[in-house]
């Protein structure tokens, strides 16, 4: 039978009614704004790569101009962001794979058996600043004789990312069922084969989400390869900070090498979109 809506109830399912499309509305526009406070900044980016630095500067042109490439067509045909794209990319890579290597078991063997200590430890690596460690870095690494190599931009990087993956993956570990893991153990599996079948499989988007998120950090980071890399290894942020002179600045250039390096990350978050929705939801709601 269904449920007789009586007159005296009308009004106040009709204020319901209409109180909800307000919400909605509210919520519609904060997101609507949310968004436009986002996106303006990649448009302006996006629309200046295609004007010349006299249309940059001057603030009576907005969205309608004559477009032109002569700005990607120099970035090109000077090589260097090409070379730098390709160096943060093998950075990037190694050191967010490696990264993940170290850090997803050490997140497990945390998570798993409850080493608040060592938990503590990570959260102070993750608060320490990494400029304050840049000299003595530079120091060791130059008595090695690696400063300019790409292996020290890819150890450099790893000391940001595995505490960063770690600290990530623990909360997730700990939302996992360990019933799983305890039958895949009575069914005669190690500790570490319960975590390599059963656990692994189960945190791939969470390890795809704090991978995405290292390699990230690895492409944007300046200080380290302004440090330590030379103008063979030299990363694309180190490269778009060539664009500005101490005379002047090169804005038509700047933007369109800034949009040259943004497609190879927008590339990853759209491939890995449906691991990085559900990473993040997972350790909202897990741990």
């Amino acid at each position: 039978m269904s449920a007789t809506v009586t007159p005296a109830a009308r009004p106040k399912i009709a204020q319901l009614a209409r109180r909800r499309r307000h919400l909605a509305w509210l919520r519609g526009t904060a997101i609507g704004l949310v968004t436009l406070v986002f996106a303006l900044p990649l448009v302006w980016m996006f629309a200046a790569a295609f004007k010349t630095n006299l249309q940059v500067t001057d603030p009576s042109v907005g969205l309608w101009f004559t477009p032109t490439l002569d700005n990607f067509r120099s970035v090109v045909e000077a090589g260097q962001i090409v070379r730098s794209m390709g160096n943060s990319l093998l950075v990037g890579v190694v050191s967010t794979v490696l990264s993940a290597v170290i850090a997803v078991p050490a997140a497990w063997a945390v998570g798993r058996f409850s080493m608040h200590r060592t938990g503590s430890l990570i959260l102070v690596a993750r608060i320490v600043p990494a400029i304050s460690l840049l000299v003595p870095w530079y120091y060791l690494f130059a008595q090695m004789g690696l400063v300019g190599s790409y292996t020290v931009l890819i150890l450099s990087h790893m000391f940001v990312s595995v505490p960063l993956i770690m600290w990530i993956m623990i909360s997730f570990f700990a939302g996992l069922p360990v019933e799983l893991e305890e039958a895949a153990r009575t069914d005669g599996l190690s500790a570490f084969g319960a975590f390599w079948r059963i656990s692994l499989p189960l945190a791939a988007p969470g390890t795809a989400t704090a991978s995405l998120l290292a390699f990230v950090f690895s492409w944007n980071n300046f200080m380290f390869a302004l440090v330590f890399a030379d103008d063979r290894t030299q990363t694309v942020p180190v490269t778009l900070f060539n664009f500005i002179s101490y005379a002047s600045t090169d804005w038509g250039g700047l933007m369109a090498a800034s949009t040259l390096i943004t497609v190879p990350v927008v590339i990853a978050a759209v491939l890995g979109q449906k691991y990085l929705v559900a990473g993040l939801t997972s350790g909202a709601t897990k741990g």
